[in-house]
């Protein structure tokens, strides 16, 4: 564990339950606008959309599962720049243009066969209240919107775009071991391809 690291969360240590639950993590789902970018969309003079995502956030979507925490990404946005990042970062559970979040959290849950409890939900917006009441630990963005705020046992320090899927993963790997050791993975130059 990275005590030091944890410290810095007030809320874990008046809520060691928190502790547990980051330690007992075998799936985390993201939403992608508002959380992996800023939530803005911009239009080229063609109607393509364009997303920024935080190369930081891509560090963390491929040293998750390297040490047996799974990704997902379930989204309602749909668009070919998202499909693009997560081919790039290999994410094999991916549900774009997804309305109905909670029936595709529980055909993915079932497909993994992780219960609900071991699972943590990322997002930003009231559409991900479908899924967020019955994840094991809801997490948001500090500008997530209001209702998230008070219904996500952990509010991250990041913003939305500004490397929310990197203060998760730091969150999940403290709980398990120091980062040094947890990072490791990321110094080997061919972890860096595709981040």
């Amino acid at each position: 564990m990275d005590a030091a690291f944890l410290a810095s969360y007030s809320v874990i240590s008046e809520q060691p339950a928190l502790l547990q639950r980051l330690q007992n993590l075998k799936l985390v789902v993201f939403d992608v606008d508002g959380v992996l970018t800023d939530g803005g969309l911009l239009y080229t003079e063609q109607g393509e959309t364009i997303k920024r995502f935080n190369v930081k956030d891509g560090v963390a979507m491929k040293l998750l599962p390297k040490w047996g925490v799974t990704v997902a990404v379930i989204t309602a946005k749909d668009s070919p720049a998202l499909r693009q990042r997560m081919t790039d970062l290999n994410v094999e559970h991916f549900y774009p243009g997804c309305h109905n979040k909670a029936e595709a959290f529980a055909e993915l849950t079932a497909r993994l066969q992780v219960s609900a409890s071991q699972v943590a939900y990322v997002g930003d917006d009231v559409i991900d209240l479908q899924v967020m009441p019955s994840v094991g630990l809801a997490m948001c963005p500090a500008d997530a919107h209001t209702l998230l705020l008070r219904h996500c046992p952990l509010i991250l320090s990041k913003s939305a775009g500004q490397g929310v899927a990197r203060e998760v993963a730091d969150l999940i790997l403290a709980s398990r071991m120091p980062l040094e050791e947890a990072y490791e993975l990321a110094k080997q130059p061919e972890f860096e391809r595709h981040v």
